[in-house]
């Protein structure tokens, strides 16, 4: 599904927030990104590894009464969201409030309370609750404290796809505000699933590597789950450009479909259908794009299909392509994981570089694309895609366009 340009107003990001285990802030994750920094290590209490947020300790940055109702993910949600407003300099006072949307995507939703609560309720037999469960373990608690925090008063929801929520999330408000529904929106994503419970459903699955995350490399050996967010703040341009807003980057355009293939193997044609529909969507030719921030998972048949979806739509033109998964630094932050790699691909235009894909050790022969191994690279690109192709054959790709002489 799609909307063209040339009848609906184009739209910028302003803003943009992020939570990951190489950095927090934007001018710290893109300095890691470019020093192409391991955020993957050994997990507390879990013999397992895992990309985890170093430090993190929700009391130094919530009231009490706040800590009571909010679900991990929730607080990292809320405070991606922060930076991303500080950055935007929006204020939402006035029309505007009644004009922005929220939209939040998580394929997990609150599962730090679920685990928790229903652990202690059939493990430990303990019969009260805590009265803030129901609050804290909906799965729309972070679309609606984002709300509450910024006095917005616009649509404000969740969506989950899997590992494609908060690109869908972006792709959606991309949607709306082009169809003038609204004018602006806060949309993004967060995960804090590094639970002993859920990883104990990945290992069943037998997609979770023992060591490291290494995409497109011979010898990968499965995914690592991360945790964090990523947040974006969305608006027309006009809008932009009226209050003089900086303007990040051009959220081109985008495409969301469903494979109907499987509900765990990739498809290639569902894959190579949404980069053909998202650059259609944006009018962007194949010669624009010079870097695409990969879904690369580091599992098999993920990382194979995306080659061969790249290849169906670049022909030729893919073998100039710079792609990189920055997964292999942050983990896979499965509904966090668009947004956080928006954000990354905004950044690899602003700064003009493409961020590397980390512990590469050797080339796999049919995965035969320029995948930037283990170092950073300077790029001076235009225009790029960010791929999110997730289970149940949830397929979302985005395109953005540099800022530079907007």
């Amino acid at each position: 599904m799609s909307l063209h340009r040339e009848a609906h107003e184009r739209v910028v990001v302003t803003g943009r927030g992020v939570l990951s285990s190489i950095g927090r802030g934007v001018p710290g994750f893109a300095q890691a990104l470019a020093e192409g920094r391991n955020g993957i290590g050994a997990l507390a209490d879990m013999p397992r590894v895992g990309a985890a947020l170093s430090g993190y300790d929700g009391a130094a940055e919530f009231s009490a009464t706040d800590l009571s109702m909010m679900d991990r993910a929730t607080q990292f949600a809320v405070i991606a969201a922060r930076e991303a407003v500080q950055e935007s300099g929006l204020d939402f006072e006035g029309e505007i409030g009644t004009r922005t949307a929220v939209i939040f995507g998580s394929a997990s939703g609150c599962l730090a309370t679920v685990e928790s609560t229903y652990g202690n309720f059939f493990g430990d037999r303990t019969r009260r609750m805590h009265p803030m469960t129901v609050p804290r373990i909906m799965a729309n608690a972070p679309a609606s404290h984002i709300s509450l925090l910024h006095g917005i008063t616009g649509p404000a929801f969740m969506v989950a796809t899997a590992c494609a929520s908060s690109a869908y999330a972006a792709a959606l408000g991309l949607q709306m505000i082009r169809a003038g529904v609204v004018d602006a929106a806060i949309v993004g994503g967060a995960e804090a699933a590094l639970l002993e419970g859920n990883l104990k459903g990945w290992d069943a699955l037998r997609v979770l590597s023992p060591d490291t995350c290494r995409p497109f490399s011979k010898g990968r050996r499965g995914l690592v789950i991360g945790e964090g967010a990523g947040m974006l703040v969305l608006e027309s341009l006009a809008r932009a450009r009226a209050r003089g807003a900086t303007i990040l980057g051009e959220l081109a355009g985008c495409a969301m479909n469903s494979d109907a293939h499987h509900i765990l193997m990739p498809s290639m044609e569902g894959q190579a259908a949404a980069i053909r529909a998202c650059l259609d969507d944006a009018r962007m030719s194949e010669d624009e794009v010079g870097y695409v921030n990969a879904h690369g998972t580091a599992t098999a048949a993920n990382d194979l299909t995306e080659t061969k979806a790249i290849r169906r739509v670049f022909g030729h033109g893919a073998d100039r392509l710079h792609v990189s998964s920055t997964k292999s630094m942050h983990g896979h932050t499965l509904g966090a994981a668009g947004a956080i790699e928006l954000i990354a691909t905004l950044i690899s235009l602003e700064r003009g570089f493409s961020p590397p894909t980390m512990n590469f050790v050797e080339r796999d022969p049919e995965c035969d694309l320029d995948y930037v191994p283990n170092e950073a690279r300077p790029a001076s690109c235009k225009a790029a895609l960010s791929n999110s192709f997730a289970f149940g054959g949830h397929n979302a790709v985005l395109a953005v366009r540099a800022a530079h002489g907007m």
